[in-house]
């Protein structure tokens, strides 16, 4: 295994880390690319970048250089090398997102325990009478499902009254989303009831959309809401992240997802306020007490690498032109055209309009694949991966009332630096050859 000198994993943690990319004349080049990624399965078209992320073989390798130098002489490790290679990536996360300390910037394994330290805390304003029973917490029905399942098991089991935002799919406009959360807010506020927390996605899984999560964080302070947690899962590296701009009390992101970061890793922001109590991490150990990003940072004996690449992958990001931003735009751009490309080839349409996307998209499947169910899309999912290798989420939109014939399954296709058009020709002739030989999803019930 090659080694790499001590600055390029501890560095200066005071350091200030520009998010503008370094001046190269030489970027990275297609053969690099390919060589970055080339352990992905080959025989595969992945085009579903926003479930697992993806990794380049150079931070892969960064990774395993810190595992051996824990390996080699952990007291070492631990007392000279962990937290200050932590605070570096803390360092990193905080320039990148605009926060105004690093102390906002906690690192934890995901974006679902960053979830479980803010319902943790709500659901101990519950149980320690700070908050009245019933008060509300309002989140939107598209959230991701794991964070449903902790606000039912923090904040429902406390006493607190859930509140979900319905939202229209396909989605024309961002006015549909507003509208609809400002209706919720009332709701919540019935009664005399306060809203406590509101839980809002800045990109949504299935259906993905981008939420206009600045919008919502103003409504909020205007209704008075409490608090307010932006569970952003995909954003960073996708879409635009500013903590000043966008005005949360907490945000959290994966950097495994789409930050080329190995799994698992993720960033919670918690802004300084008076208002904002004391969050602590789930897993409770020696540094209890000392705030949460000290608290995250030593949870027990584990795997720490992925918090310690942030700087490697830094400069994988930084070989592209126009370094992350030039990579979100290029992806913005080459998924909504090849969604244009699936949704003619099938006679179809978008799940929402371009602007509402970032590097996902929304397409509708042919109505004659008979989408009927869940169970329909996962048997549909498995169906592409094995016979035509082709990998790529299939959401299932229950039909309205009256609809005859509608599309009720669409699929959702991502775009990272590794993809080719390739890959989308190949899920296009896949889903045209079952429709070609008379294909519905019962067959595979059957």
């Amino acid at each position: 295994m090659a080694s790499s000198p001590d600055h390029h994993l501890n560095g200066d943690p005071k350091t200030h880390i520009s998010k503008k990319p370094k001046l190269s004349p030489n970027f990275i080049t297609a053969a690099e690319i390919a060589a970055e990624f080339s352990h992905h399965d080959q025989n595969v078209a992945r085009i579903n970048n926003g479930s697992f992320g993806s990794c380049p073989a150079s931070v892969i390798e960064a990774q395993q250089r810190w595992q051996l130098k824990y390996l080699a002489q952990p007291d070492h490790f631990y007392f000279n090398e962990l937290q200050k290679g932590i605070h570096q990536s803390r360092t990193i996360i905080k320039e990148l997102i605009n926060a105004d300390h690093v102390d906002e910037v906690s690192i934890v394994d995901n974006a679902t325990t960053a979830a479980a330290i803010v319902l943790q805390q709500t659901a101990w304003g519950f149980s320690e009478s700070k908050f009245d029973k019933g008060d509300a917490v309002v989140m939107l029905h598209y959230a991701y499902g794991a964070v449903k399942k902790s606000i039912e098991a923090y904040v429902t089991r406390a006493g607190g009254y859930v509140i979900e935002v319905p939202l229209p799919f396909p989605l024309k406009s961002n006015d549909e989303i507003i509208a609809e959360f400002k209706k919720a807010l009332e709701r919540g506020k019935a009664n005399g009831r306060r809203v406590r927390l509101a839980v809002i996605d800045h990109i949504t899984s299935m259906p993905c959309v981008v939420i206009p999560v600045e919008e919502l964080v103003k409504i909020c302070r205007e209704e008075g809401v409490d608090q307010i947690f932006v569970d952003a899962a995909h954003s960073i590296g996708c879409t635009d992240v500013d903590m000043k701009r966008i005005g949360a009390d907490y945000y959290t992101s994966n950097l495994h997802k789409w930050f080329f970061c190995p799994p698992s890793i993720a960033f919670l922001y918690c802004r300084k306020s008076p208002k904002c109590p004391e969050l602590h991490h789930p897993v409770v150990s020696h540094e209890y007490g000392n705030g949460l990003a000290i608290e995250s940072a030593w949870i027990g004996t584990r795997d720490y690498s992925p918090q310690l690449v942030v700087p490697s992958v830094l400069e994988f990001i930084d070989r592209f032109e126009g370094g992350i931003e030039g990579i979100k735009k290029r992806n913005h751009e080459t998924v909504v055209e090849m969604g244009q490309m699936l949704a003619k080839a099938w006679g179809t349409h978008l799940g929402c309009p371009p602007e509402m996307c970032a590097s996902m998209i929304m397409i509708g499947l042919p109505a004659c694949l008979g989408i009927l169910s869940e169970k329909d899309t996962q048997e549909l999912r498995t169906h592409l991966r094995e016979k035509f290798g082709v990998e790529v989420p299939i959401y299932f939109r229950p039909p309205k009332n009256g609809e005859v014939e509608s599309i009720n399954g669409y699929c959702r296709i991502s775009h990272q630096v590794y993809n080719k058009v390739d890959d989308y020709y190949k899920f296009r002739d896949a889903i045209n050859q079952l429709v070609s030989e008379g294909f519905t999803c019962a067959q595979l019930s059957s």
